[in-house]
């Protein structure tokens, strides 16, 4: 029952709402509504529950999938078509398909072409505000969201969210086809377009197609000659951001890629899982020609040009060409005068 007590505290109710649940409360003999930390008016039980909530109450719903658990049964709906693959919201123009109506609210001005929101330092525009909001902490340097494992921090809450997946292992993202799981949303939709074969996105100078707009971005750069990413260590330069980061762990060493079979380390994710191919036994790359089996698309790729007789590689001084890359640089010490030192370590 609720008691005197509880109209007396910080949080107060409707006369009319008190009464219905009271009377509610004495017709079944119990009452189904606990009240505890009051500071605001609620005048229903999904308000009392949204509000507890927030103040750190129970999560009453949960996923019978990922066990995750929800304080509003409409959060774990929408959470359920993750597993699910539903997609209720569909676009008139384009019949992209959302989860969420509020997704689909965000995508439509793509189409209008509308960017009302414009940052005062370098006059970029974007549709919503909160995008720009997002922008302007470029700018800024502001970094609001925090991770508590480690000394990582984030413009964006969403960054912190996606991050944080990577300390709990968590991958709620699960392809519709192979089953394969993902920690981002975005990952899961890229690897979809494996199976679909949609390559949205076309370069305009030679009409290759992408799966993904930042491989579009980079691969602009080779017609353009741009390389935006400079090695503050040795100044080489890059065509893309994460092709930097690469290159950085070569200076710092840095290998934060372990084989869970022989502990080995790579400074590379996509090198780990070659390796660990040879624990496996795994070889999913076939030529076509011979049917030789591979464990790498680039060892792959290198042998089919035995077929083909492609030599792609040009020394720049005498024109000779070269099947692989790393024989042009070898042929090429022959015009530089450069010798190769090797130190050999005897053991005692």
């Amino acid at each position: 029952m609720i008691t005197d007590g509880d109209l007396e505290s910080d949080k107060s109710f409707s006369e009319e709402g008190y009464q219905r649940r009271q009377k509610k409360s004495v017709s079944n003999g119990e009452c189904h509504y606990s009240y505890d930390v009051f500071h605001k008016s609620c005048t229903e039980k999904d308000d009392v529950r949204r509000h507890q909530c927030k103040q750190g109450g129970k999560h009453h719903y949960s996923c019978d999938v990922s066990n995750k658990s929800f304080c509003q049964v409409s959060k774990l709906k929408i959470h359920q078509r993750i597993h699910s693959g539903e997609r209720p919201y569909s676009c008139d123009v384009c019949h992209k398909s959302f989860m969420r109506k509020g997704d689909l609210a965000k995508h439509l001005p793509i189409h209008s072409g509308e960017r009302p929101f414009v940052c005062d330092v370098c006059n970029k525009s974007f549709s919503r505000q909160y995008n720009l909001q997002a922008h302007q902490r470029i700018h800024s340097g502001e970094r609001l969201y925090s991770c508590d494992e480690c000394p990582k921090s984030f413009t964006l809450k969403s960054g912190l969210t996606a991050h944080l997946r990577t300390h709990s292992g968590e991958r709620p993202y699960s392809c519709n086809v192979c089953k394969k799981k993902f920690s981002q949303q975005g990952n899961m939709m890229i690897h979809q377009r494996i199976h679909s074969g949609e390559r949205p996105y076309s370069c305009d100078v030679c009409h290759r197609p992408f799966t993904v707009k930042e491989y579009l971005t980079r691969h602009r750069r080779i017609h353009s000659g741009e390389r935006p990413y400079s090695c503050d260590v040795c100044h080489k330069l890059f065509t893309g951001k994460d092709i930097l980061m690469k290159h950085l762990r070569a200076h710092s060493g840095e290998r934060p890629y372990s084989c869970n079979v022989c502990k080995k380390s790579f400074s590379r994710q996509s090198i780990m899982k070659m390796h660990q191919r040879i624990h496996s036994g795994e070889r999913p790359y076939s030529c076509d020609v011979c049917h030789k089996l591979f464990t790498g698309k680039e060892s792959l790729k290198k042998h089919l040009r035995t077929h083909s007789g492609e030599r792609p590689y040009s020394c720049n001084v005498c024109k000779k060409s070269f099947s692989e890359q790393s024989n042009m640089k070898k042929h090429q010490r022959i015009h530089s005068g450069e010798r190769m030192m090797y130190v050999i370590n005897h053991s005692q």
